[in-house]
């Protein structure tokens, strides 16, 4: 077992330095006349002023004989109470910027903070680290994640319309888990309801590129619009018959008869035959939510309930290119045209049961999450490596769900506070059939026929699943220690376990050529008619399993946290937060095959360290609503799942191979930060920021060259890296600037930030990595440029909304936009230029009125997306050349919407 001892022994000194004499003074203080400062106070203040300002009201009257205790107040009766709570650099997005953004999941609604970004629509980059160096957490729960390449869960899963709020922590503190870069992201759920509700929602869009325009589908089963197989697509009877004996399904293993009744097993005309679809539905969407609070005399009950599901499309009229240099320029190699029609059924729903005992709190919340993809896709083009033109067809379906149920708890006992939680959550990514047909063009024919050249390239029918299971609690004590009549030192413990568990597997069969050559006729047949039972004989087509030997694995990570931190006032307006953490981890990887005939892979990997990280933030509040906070800590990040599998793995999203990585090993990070804040009104605020981080051994994506010339992306442990940036944010309220009628009620909103990041990848003469398709250390300026930047950051975001607000009419309007400049999706072979990704400026317009009518309160919204029409655009550019990685128009999309409460 590996130990690490991290330290930031500055930072501790200093700050026993200033805590000491504090606690030795605080008697002194609390007893002794004394003299502090004493911010103005009026009846609009203590209107506004949060509950920790009340300290005030209450040691004011304190009088005793010659003992003068002099009133103390908090300068910031503007500063948010959830920011004034906590001395880290944090953002926080509540329920009414989440409405107003208008924002349909958390991934989307997180894009408009200070410093986020999203990639692929679903993953949340913080001041430009990749999702690997931040994590999601659902009340303080860690979270697993339905996809393969990720142990991070994605973003797009979560419904806004399920979530209360949402905290964003910039700067590590002790009581989180110490996989940390970029920040956590705690999202919260709706709680007891202050009152009862009902609330049904219905709404319907188009998007410019796919609605009512020509696309591609396939039928599937009959109950795919509500995103559930109704059996159709699981595998056979007779291939399970099969599977079980551990043999691999071929002409060896199996007589003729039985390979023919197997393959006839396999489902035909449902799953194979793309179709094209000249009027692509629109989109649409339901959901209702509701809650009740009941007084039960000794307690009080809560239930919250939601329910939604969503039905959407997206055509993608794209190009893809694959890079050679020659004679020093960089050229397409082959270069395709795809068309992909995706269906996205989604189902949310949340139940949420609590008990509010008075000094006790318990919470029950159980959340279901199911999203469904639906795809047909047809890809056309040059093929360098075949000197010649394809077609490939391809169908596919992807069932993502994450299931979480969570019990909590929190006790006040004077002084003391006890925090509580457990959770067990679990998520599966189930692809059945998805279906690969390839074709070559024939000049005979002046068409496209079927290419018989092998089963692995000229069909392939494949289904995988993905299940991963985490099991975690966690208790935190914290107590609460006066200094004087107004300050106070807060003590906190805690510790907090989680088991991850993730189980996956991949089969693959394909039809071959039982007795070549295969007739001319049959290649120009359809689809459907090609594989059907009349042509799955001994002499036409014979099944044939192609799952390799490396085509499943079993994972698991086992974290042990424990912490303790002190939060103290140690003067007057500035309070010092510090914490150690120490963390025992145990990760590790088995590849195993799934033929019981065929050696087991040689592909095991673990990472195991222990932690000491430190923590320590101040904030001094030196003046009227402004404060100055500082933070210094150590965290890690560790490799996922799948790249540490050496394991071959094709994403259809950017379709590419992927190949994991045994010798990864953890990143450890230094995070250095500084934050002026200043608040104008409630709600009104400007921040301007600094931060540096240095990570050792970063996990980078790198495209590698494997044989006959195939291109997989892997991952290395780059010897280091270097971020460092600085943030700015505003938030104003203005009174509208235009005179008349319509006018006369409205406030002008206006919000802005902007991040400048900068980022060099340090890899000098003599440093080595260990690439997964060489043996032994390589040189690392053969796969890393010097000063490169990490992969995912942007050097410029920046977000503004501008709109009005009028409580008079009850309506509300916001422009908003998103800008992120271009970012590394991928290290490139031999040095060529790296692949870049340019994501551009989305703009969008959110409408929303509130009307009474009939006696029932109604909400009428009015969205529209991506206004300028930005498309997705990742490519090489250098060397004398450019090359089309990943391009298709994304389009505009508009929505309306009606809600009517109960």
């Amino acid at each position: 077992m590996k130990f690490k001892s991290i330290s930031l022994r500055a930072l501790l000194i200093a700050s026993t330095a200033i805590l000491a004499p504090t606690f030795a003074a605080a008697q002194t203080e609390a007893d002794a006349e004394t003299e502090t400062e004493t911010a103005p106070s009026d009846a609009a203040q203590q209107t506004e002023a949060a509950p920790s300002e009340a300290v005030a009201e209450e040691a004011a009257p304190a009088v005793e004989e010659d003992i003068q205790v002099v009133e103390v107040v908090v300068l910031g009766r503007y500063i948010p109470e959830v920011l004034r709570d906590t001395s880290e650099v944090a953002a926080f997005l509540s329920a009414e910027d989440l409405e107003r953004q208008g924002d349909s999941d958390a991934a989307n609604a997180l894009a408009r903070v200070t410093g986020l970004s999203i990639a692929e629509g679903r993953f949340v980059y913080v001041r430009g680290l990749g999702e690997r160096y931040s994590s999601a957490r659902l009340n303080g729960s860690p979270l697993p994640s339905p996809e393969p390449l990720q142990r991070v869960v994605p973003l797009d899963l979560f419904p806004t319309s399920i979530l209360e709020n949402v905290l964003v922590q910039k700067t590590y503190s002790a009581e989180y888990p110490a996989e940390f870069g970029g920040g956590i992201i705690d999202l919260r759920t709706l709680n007891i309801p202050k009152e009862n509700f009902l609330e049904v929602g219905v709404s319907a869009g188009l998007n410019t590129e796919t609605t009512f325009e020509n696309g591609l589908t396939y039928y599937g089963s009959e109950t795919d619009v509500l995103g559930f197989d109704d059996g159709t697509r699981k595998i056979p009877g007779e291939v399970r018959n099969a599977m079980s004996t551990g043999r691999r399904i071929m002409n060896n293993n199996f007589t003729p008869a039985e390979l023919a009744a197997i393959g006839k097993g396999f489902r035909n005309a449902e799953i194979n035959l793309i179709q094209s679809n000249n009027s692509i539905p629109g989109n649409g969407s339901f959901d209702a939510s509701g809650g009740a609070v009941f007084d039960m005399d000794a307690f009080e009950l809560g239930i919250v309930g939601v329910l939604g599901y969503s039905n959407g499309w997206q055509t993608r009229n794209g190009r893809q290119e694959e890079a050679s240099v020659s004679g020093g320029v960089l050229l397409p190699f082959s270069t395709f045209d795809y068309v992909s029609t995706e269906q996205d059924i989604g189902w949310d729903g949340l139940l949420g049961l609590g008990l509010d005992f008075g000094d006790d709190e318990i919470n029950w919340t159980n959340l279901y999450i199911r999203r469904t993809t639906k795809e047909a896709r047809s890809t056309e083009g040059l093929d360098g490596l075949a000197g010649r033109d394809v077609l490939e067809d391809r169908t596919a379906w992807y069932e993502r769900e994450l299931l979480s149920t969570q019990l909590s708890g929190t006790h006040f006992r004077g002084d003391w506070t006890i925090d509580w939680r457990g959770a067990v959550s679990t998520t599966k990514r189930d692809a059945p059939y998805e279906r690969e047909i390839n074709y070559v063009f024939d000049p005979a024919v002046g068409g496209y026929v079927y290419n018989p050249s092998g089963a692995g390239s000229s069909n392939r029918i494949t289904f995988s699943y993905l299940d991963d299971k985490v099991i975690s609690g966690g208790v935190d004590v914290k107590y609460e220690q006066p200094l004087s009549s107004a300050r106070n030192v807060v003590y906190s413990a805690g510790i907090e376990g989680y088991k991850n568990e993730r189980s996956a597997q991949t089969r693959s069969f394909g039809f071959i050529v039982g007795s070549p050559p295969l007739d001319f006729g049959i290649t120009q047949e359809r689809a459907d008619f090609l594989f059907s039972n009349f042509n799955i004989n001994p002499n036409v087509f014979v099944i044939q399993e192609q799952t390799g030997d490396d085509t499943a694995y079993e994972a698991n990570l086992d974290v042990f946290g424990a912490y303790a931190k002190v939060d103290a006032e140690i003067m007057p307006l500035v309070r010092a937060a510090v914490g150690v953490r120490y963390e025992n981890a145990a990760q590790n990887v088995d590849l195993a095959s799934l033929i019981s005939t065929d050696p087991d892979p040689v592909g095991v990997a673990g990472v195991k360290n222990n932690y000491f990280l430190p923590a320590g933030t101040l904030t001094w509040n030196f003046a009227e609503d402004q404060q100055l906070r500082l933070g210094a800590s150590q965290s890690i990040g560790r490799p996922q799942f799948r790249e540490l599998a050496k394991q071959q793995y094709f994403d259809p999203d950017s379709s590419r191979n992927f190949i994991g990585n045994p010798f990864l090993v953890d990143t450890e990070i230094l995070n250095l930060d500084a934050r002026y804040e200043r608040y104008f009104e409630r709600g009104q605020s400007f921040s301007a920021g600094v931060f540096y981080k240095n990570l050792e051994k970063p996990v980078e994506g790198v495209v590698l060259a494997g044989g006959g010339g195939t291109l997989f992306q892997t991952y290395l442990n780059a010897p280091s890296a270097i971020l460092y940036g600085a943030e700015l944010d505003l938030k104003r309220v203005f009174d509208m600037p235009l005179s008349g009628a319509w006018f006369e009620n409205k406030d002008l909103l206006f919000q802005a930030n902007y991040t400048y990041s900068k980022s060099e990848v340090q890899a000098s003469a003599g440093d080595v990595v260990f690439p997964t398709l060489q043996t032994g250390p390589q040189p690392a300026t053969d796969f890393i440029t010097d000063g490169s930047r990490l992969q995912g950051q942007s050097e410029h975001l920046a977000n503004i909304q501008v709109g009005w607000q009028d409580d008079v009419a009850r309506s509300q309007a916001t422009l908003l936009a998103n800008y992120a400049s271009e970012r590394t999706t991928a290290r490139s072979p031999g040095l060529e230029p790296d692949f870049i990704q340019e994501p551009g400026i989305n703009l969008d317009f959110v409408y929303k009125k509130d009307f009474e009518a009939r006696g029932r309160e109604f909400s009428f919204d009015f969205k529209a997306q991506n206004l300028l029409g930005e498309d997705f655009d990742e490519n090489q550019s250098g060397s004398g050349g450019s090359v089309t990685i990943n391009q298709y128009d994304i389009g505009t999309t508009v929505s309306v919407g009606l809600s009517a409460k109960f």
